[in-house]
């Protein structure tokens, strides 16, 4: 993946897809192919452990303890494995510990290049004091996210590191402690919870809670799309995320499928908080305004215009976005390039979803319609509003708030003044009509009375006046 920045700008510390010169295909996380195993053989796995290790040292002792200290398989099933690996009781064999492992799906040839990536981290000098490295999560050009070990609360945690090379640059280094700073002020069910924050030397890490489970991006590449009501389940957890994080002051900015994370409980937790930034930050605003920061497919028309003012509804259309993406199988705006798909939200007319995916029900796609309105003031104002039309959906009712006429502003004005000239109630049409059917008694609206005298007040000036 790659990713062009000018030197000045201060981009997202894990963007997987941010903007760029390079064409893009929705997401950048494709299916294995059919039959890959997604990690490299047995042979190449030892090969790379060997070479991160000292000389001299025993590859199946060192394997065998790495995966002890995983929780991959007990000491005395790794023992069980090494009596084999030695052919002692079950006949001769040449196979090492790390192949009878596999063999007998004590862990997976995925697992086991994991194990390659735990002894590189340590030996590449990225031991933290009171954490152990247990293996890499994931990388961008940012930073490196690894899953580890607090040992003095014996827990495990994510720890994201900031790469060696931005470790001299002050505006990384900043961008890096904000992002612990913005999800420190957070404490939600639905949040990923952050830890700490620090430094050894020029070695900057970002400690948060280890999520066990899955995104919804894979997901979407797993199944294509999501059943409505699940869809709805989830996006309500994560809009009363956003909603905590917006009523202290802090716009999240970079919401998207790969930022959501759902654990084997099916606990939503919202995710990453590289962009975070607080609402009434000036200082901040204004070193930032004119440049673009998000993620193409899911970023705010507002956020590509690089304006000042970003808000709730900044974080609500990208929650649209996501949305739409997970109920049709498809992102709203698609391009060869980045500045093609951000010119998509900016100008082209949105696919409703229920066109894109039939089976989905009117109140979705007005929901998601309204979230995706261009116009900041057209769209919902903060998620207080969103989840209300989200929990009428998910009870299988009518969105109160999206399901009203689509009226422009000029029409809401004049409708609000003939509300409010109208003091008295207009009373139930209580006509009657003889056995002849002919209508003895009518009642008329007051505003029809009002109007009627002063046309008659009107005519009778007139009148006088001739």
């Amino acid at each position: 993946m790659s990713q062009n920045h000018d030197d000045n700008s201060v981009p997202r510390l894990l963007d997987d897809s941010n903007i760029g010169n390079t064409p893009l295909s929705p997401e950048d996380t494709a299916p294995l192919e059919p039959g890959s195993t997604g990690a490299a053989s047995v042979e190449d796995s030892e090969k790379s452990i060997m070479a991160a290790t000292k000389s001299g040292t025993n590859l199946d002792t060192l394997i065998g303890r790495l995966v002890i200290d995983q929780g991959l398989a007990t000491s005395d099933e790794v023992k069980h494995c090494k009596t084999m690996a030695r052919g002692e009781g079950e006949g001769p064999s040449e196979k090492s510990l790390a192949h009878v492992l596999v063999d007998k799906e004590f862990i997976t040839k995925r697992q086991l290049a994991r194990l390659r990536e735990a002894i590189e981290a340590e030996r590449s000098g990225n031991k933290i004091s009171g954490y152990k490295i247990l293996g890499k999560l994931g990388a961008g050009a940012m930073a490196t996210v690894y899953k580890a070990k607090q040992v003095s609360l014996d827990r495990l945690v994510a720890l994201k590191k900031l790469p060696e090379k931005f470790s001299q640059n002050p505006q990384f280094i900043e961008r890096f402690f904000a992002e612990g700073r913005a999800a420190a002020q957070l404490n939600h069910p639905n949040i990923v919870q952050a830890f700490d924050v620090g430094n050894e030397g020029d070695l900057y890490y970002f400690v948060m809670e280890y999520v066990e489970g899955r995104t919804v991006h894979e997901d979407i590449v797993e199944h294509k799309r999501f059943d409505e009501r699940q869809a709805v389940e989830i996006i309500i957890q994560v809009a009363e995320a956003l909603e905590h994080a917006h009523q202290r002051g802090l716009i999240h900015r970079d919401v998207k499928p790969k930022n959501i994370m759902i654990t084997k409980e099916g606990v939503v937790k919202l995710a990453d908080m590289g962009l975070a930034r607080g609402i009434s930050d000036v200082e901040a605003a204004e070193a930032e305004a004119g440049r673009a920061f998000g993620t193409p497919y899911y970023i705010s028309p507002e956020q590509i215009r690089g304006e000042k003012d970003i808000g709730p509804p900044a974080d609500i259309y990208s929650l649209g976005t996501t949305l739409y993406h997970m109920v049709t199988g498809a992102v709203p705006f698609e391009g060869k390039s980045p500045s093609a798909v951000m010119h998509k939200h900016l100008k082209s007319e949105l696919v409703p979803p229920d066109h894109v995916n039939p089976k989905l029900s009117a109140g979705i796609s007005e929901v998601i319609e309204m979230m995706m309105a261009k116009k900041v003031r057209h769209r919902y104002q903060n998620c207080t509003d969103l989840l209300i039309d989200l929990r009428a959906l998910k009870n299988g009712e009518v969105p109160p708030i999206a399901h009203k006429d689509v009226m422009d502003e000029a029409d809401l004005t004049a409708l609000a003044q003939a509300e409010a000239a109208i003091t008295t109630p207009i009373q139930e049409n209580t006509a009657k009509k003889n056995s002849n059917g002919v209508v003895d008694r009518l009642l008329w609206p007051p505003f029809l009375i009002v109007l009627a005298l002063l046309l008659g007040s009107l005519i009778g000036n007139l009148l006088m006046a001739m």
